[in-house]
């Protein structure tokens, strides 16, 4: 038991400097609509990106279709993000996915690391007002974990 407990503390303290690494949603350095640095000290993980992609806490899928997923219930929204490294940097696709609304003005792709800025943002559906500080609809990993499996969709 004291030897999980150890593992444990070791595997906390290790992941402790990828998490301090991380930058906030307010620190992010925009150019022309790109994000050159990546948002975490750890790489994004292709496998992790696809599960918040489809129905997960991104919801690509619900504006987006691709096409080599086979999944059901794609939306025709968005542009269809097969082929999409083709036309876009690692830095693009970063900053689009952390808000597109820099790179395309007046998209409906909503804001995913944003957490200032707003109009009015609601409280869930009560009606009321939003209270306390604003987090952004997809943490730093989860911006990496999708630019990740976002690079992998080349055209074959």
């Amino acid at each position: 038991m004291r030897n999980t407990a150890v593992t444990v503390a070791a595997l906390a303290l290790a992941a402790a400097p990828a998490l301090a690494q991380s930058v906030a949603p307010t620190d992010v350095e925009f150019v022309d609509g790109a994000v050159e640095a990546p948002l975490t000290g750890s790489p994004g993980d292709v496998a992790a990106g696809l599960a918040i992609m489809d129905k997960g806490a991104g919801n690509c899928i619900a504006c987006h279709q691709i096409s080599s997923t086979g999944l059901a219930f794609q939306g025709e929204i968005g542009p269809t993000l097969d082929g999409v490294a083709d036309r876009w940097t690692e830095a693009e696709l970063r900053g689009i996915v952390a808000n597109a609304k820099i790179m395309f003005e007046g998209t409906m792709m909503p804001s995913f690391y944003k957490t200032e800025g707003f109009v009015r943002l609601g409280d869930a559906y009560t009606g009321k007002a939003h209270k306390g500080e604003v987090e952004p609809l997809l943490t730093a990993q989860q911006i990496e974990d999708v630019v990740a499996y976002l690079q992998t969709l080349t055209e074959e």
